[in-house]
């Protein structure tokens, strides 16, 4: 068997653009990736085409030895671009390779630990701007059985925060924890936004409100910046979904940077580069939590991680999406009670239709992390893509 093509599909996703990856073999079996890089997906899509001329002509099945080439041929090796695109890539090796030897991919990597991984929701909050709001979606994800939920309440503020952001910020955590008591783990999301002592206040502000996580509390270029941080609050830290390889990994957890990491699969080289990063994490008792809020393919390759690797604790789960989600590929999702379980088809588990992808061209998004409209995530027709 031999790779004879490799497509990079890009599909509009509203918040963002997913970015598939299609490998193709002369045997006519073929793996689905995905490489999804918010705002830069016309980049990575053309890093992905670039990495063809790499793979053509060779056996699908060697991913290491294509993995370990690529990388060191890119000579500047790592960051966002490269490691998504070989994350794609990777991703589409491991599906043909379960397929052609009709088994799931976690079986590949040591078979299952478990058949069902906890979830935690992303999105639930869209559409809200006042601690009411939040207060009401909070409950209503409550009640779809989500165990904890995540969300950034910091509005436009960058570095610092006013004293008048603070209040809305605090007083938008209160009311949620108060729509949903105890039954629900509370998860802050800064994404990197703040200076140490912003970073600092907004920490012990968050103390009585006993949180799981203050996520990405400083922005992730200065590693002793973030040590500070976790050093002088109280909170747990997660981090870790812009760092994209195991050398970035490496000092992070030999500096104890994080309570939690959250490596990205469609960003830190795939599916084995995520397996050892997590296996590092392992041995220094950190759970791992990984970043996934992105498309079905995604979703599919994360799953088999959880299924295989012992120190895996959260699934991030985003609880809506478009509608056209159920329609570029044919994704199952069960969730009940809070879990999702982990499917047993060969490979991924998972196909795109490259037919309906073409109907949702591409379509430029901007950042809304400091516009104030972060909750404008979803459209109004959104929907779930649970079974």
């Amino acid at each position: 068997m031999k790779v004879t093509e490799i497509k990079p599909l890009i599909c509009h996703a509203y918040r963002t653009n997913w970015v598939f990856v299609k490998v193709l073999t002369d045997s006519g079996l073929y793996g689905v990736g995905e490489a999804t890089l918010e705002y830069r997906e016309q980049t990575v899509a053309t890093a992905v085409k670039e990495l063809e001329r790499d793979l053509v002509g060779k056996d699908p099945h060697n991913i290491e030895a294509f993995w370990h080439d690529a990388y060191r041929d890119a000579y500047w090796r790592g960051g966002p671009v490269l490691m998504s695109a070989l994350s794609g890539v990777e991703m589409a090796l491991w599906d043909i390779k379960g397929k052609a030897l009709g088994v799931p991919v976690y079986q590949l990597l040591g078979g299952k630990v478990r058949n069902t991984v906890l979830c935690y929701a992303n999105g639930w909050f869209a559409g809200a701007k006042t601690p009411d709001e939040f207060a009401a979606k909070a409950s209503q994800a409550a009640n779809a059985g989500f165990k904890a939920i995540k969300w950034d309440p910091f509005g436009s503020a960058w570095m610092n925060i006013s004293r008048e952001q603070l209040t809305l910020a605090i007083d938008c955590v209160a009311a949620v924890r108060d729509a949903v008591g105890d039954r629900v783990d509370l998860l802050i999301e800064a994404h990197g936004r703040f200076n140490i002592p912003t970073a600092v206040r907004i920490g012990h502000a968050l103390e009585k409100f006993n949180i799981l996580w203050l996520e990405e509390p400083v922005p992730p270029d200065n590693l002793d910046a973030l040590i500070e941080v976790k050093n002088r609050i109280r909170v747990p830290v997660a981090a870790g979904e812009r760092l994209y390889s195991r050398w970035d990994y490496r000092s992070l957890l030999a500096k104890n940077g994080t309570d939690f990491i959250q490596p990205d699969v469609s960003h830190v080289g795939g599916i084995m580069e995520l397996r050892k990063i997590a296996a590092m994490a392992e041995c220094c008792h950190i759970a791992t939590c990984p970043h996934n809020p992105s498309g079905p393919v995604a979703n599919a390759a994360t799953l088999q991680l959880a299924a295989c690797t012992p120190n895996f604790f959260f699934l991030e789960t985003m609880s809506t999406d478009v509608p056209h989600r159920r329609k570029i590929s044919n994704e199952t999702v069960q969730f009940k009670d809070g879990m999702m379980a982990i499917p047993d088809k060969p490979g991924l588990g998972i196909d795109i239709d490259e037919q309906v992808i073409r109907e949702y061209p591409y379509q430029p998004i901007n950042l809304r992390h400091y516009r104030n409209d972060l909750t404008d995530i979803r459209p109004d027709d959104a929907k779930s893509y649970f079974e």
